[in-house]
């Protein structure tokens, strides 16, 4: 197994980050058998290195280090849990440079785009620093008479954390402060595809004091990892980021051992563009939310709805910055990167495909771009049917479809004509259209006359087949703990 990977195309001032082995009860582990997973640069296809593919047993003995480790580790004050989860923090910051350049490596996001999601990850961490300090006992006035009535909130135990590859760094941290805050242990599998970021998060976290046993980052296939840790009935919590299909899966796989969930799953996001809009704050904003992280967002702005007095012109001055958007590989740090793998670029294709049967217009793009096999050009579809698959499929990629609509009434239907409801977007300037679109939305979230709304303090999640709870602020920590209601009588 390869220990050191020499072909890594990013150097890095601290090459002890660069770890190959699972971690699990604080000791770094291969697998029994020798078994490796490859990992590739998205830019060009070329290996990287190798990480630990563990198996089955391998991962079931991590639920025992994560459910020994639980005892000590819940019991602590929260105040020794909160040093710890701070100076994590403080490692992760000294760190960010070389975090960001693994995180190039693997997934291929821009290196500012990198640096940013190391600053949000890490904030996470902050936060919960603080939270891990106020889940209080609650006094609750008694039904009963001579009966004191309190609620506790507990820790819900060992938890299971899947993560996806599109933000490597962000989505671990933002699950596991939030339980390790609560006083939860941890087994968390990333991305086969990143796995080096979640492994230079556990190195991090060693340095930072974590305990063994509290945080356990697992590699190896999901389909051979994962179900040991659904079966358990330990495992009481599971959280996931990822695809819809594969959240209905952990769901019914979770059902015979009644776990707690936190799904946070696809996202097919409207952008809606009301005439009397800043047009050149919704054409800026609308470029950010569709085409950052190169589309690979759930939150990526899925469905343009541009109302039809500002139609040609909104579509004329997206063409054009769209067109401007610079195309090349991570460190270079462009607007655009390559996508994550080949059926990443298939989709695109065949979205664009179907679209242009349908009768859409292709304003820019719809290619692969000569820079490599997994570049494609950011593209703009016009006059984009409803019958259109990108209208009703998420894209992950960057595909920008856009349709006219004619007034509140037709485009709050067609907004809401989706199983998802993660984020919708509104650009307007009249605050009684604001609050009534805001009522209307069936999604979770609602950004109004910009993108970027997410962050450590806020409730993230959706609606419908989007997910289940919250990830952020003190729900986000509440997710995995448990209400203890006691009734006490001191005669």
């Amino acid at each position: 197994m390869t220990h050191d990977p020499i072909q890594f195309p990013v150097t890095l001032a601290d090459m002890r980050l660069l770890r190959s082995f699972s971690y699990v009860d604080g000791k770094w582990t291969g697998a029994g058998d020798a078994q490796v997973i490859a990992v590739t640069n998205p830019a060009d296809g070329t290996p990287i290195g190798e990480v630990a593919q563990l198996s089955a047993d391998e991962s079931a003995a991590a639920v025992d280090a994560a459910q020994i480790a639980y005892d000590d580790w819940s019991t602590r004050l929260p105040q020794e849990r909160s040093t710890i989860l701070r100076k994590w923090f403080d490692l992760m910051i000294e760190h960010r440079e070389d975090l960001a350049r693994i995180m190039v490596a693997e997934q291929g996001k821009p290196i500012s785009e990198a640096r940013g999601e190391i600053d949000y990850a890490a904030s996470f961490l902050e936060f919960y620093a603080e939270e891990a300090k106020r889940p209080n006992i609650e006094g609750v006035t008694s039904h009963l008479p001579d009966a004191e009535v309190e609620l506790w909130l507990e820790p819900v135990g060992v938890v299971a954390l899947i993560t996806p590859w599109n933000f490597p760094s962000a989505m671990l941290i933002r699950k596991a402060a939030a339980a390790i805050a609560a006083g939860c242990t941890v087994l968390a599998h990333p991305s086969s595809e990143t796995p080096y970021s979640a492994l230079a998060l556990a190195e991090l976290a060693e340095r930072a004091g974590v305990p063994a046993g509290v945080f356990n980052v697992v590699t190896g296939r999901a389909s051979t990892v994962v179900p040991p840790w659904t079966d358990d009935s330990r495992v009481r919590a599971l959280s996931f980021t990822g695809s819809t299909e594969v959240g209905r899966l952990l769901y019914r796989n979770c059902a015979d051992t009644v776990k707690k969930l936190v799904l946070e799953l696809g996202g097919h996001a409207p952008m809606i563009v009301f005439k009397g809009a800043d047009l050149d704050n919704a054409v800026a904003e609308t470029i950010k939310a569709k085409f950052a992280t190169t589309g690979q967002d759930c939150l990526g702005a899925n469905r343009i709805f541009v109302e039809r007095p500002i139609y040609e012109e909104f579509c004329a001055r997206f063409i054009e910055a769209t067109q401007a958007l610079s195309i090349g590989i991570g460190m270079d740090d462009p607007d655009i990167g390559p996508l994550m793998n080949e059926k990443a670029v298939a989709k695109q294709e065949e979205h664009v495909a179907d679209a242009l049967a349908k009768g859409a217009t292709l304003a820019c793009g719809g290619r692969r771009h000569p820079l490599g096999p997994l570049f494609f050009e950011p593209t703009v579809l016009t006059d984009v049917p409803d019958e259109a698959a990108i209208m009703h499929e998420e894209t992950f990629g960057p595909v920008a479809p856009i349709t006219p609509f004619d007034g509140e009434e037709e485009v709050i239907r067609r907004a809401n004509d989706t199983d998802y409801g993660l984020v919708a977007y509104l650009h307007s300037h009249d605050p009684r259209r604001i609050y009534r679109m805001s009522r209307a939305l069936q999604f979770g979230m609602v950004a109004v006359n910009r993108t970027k709304v997410t962050g450590a303090p806020i409730p993230f999640g959706g609606t419908k087949q989007s997910g289940l709870g919250r990830e952020g602020a003190r729900r986000g920590m509440e997710e995995f703990m448990e209400i203890k209601y006691v009734c006490r009588d001191w005669a």
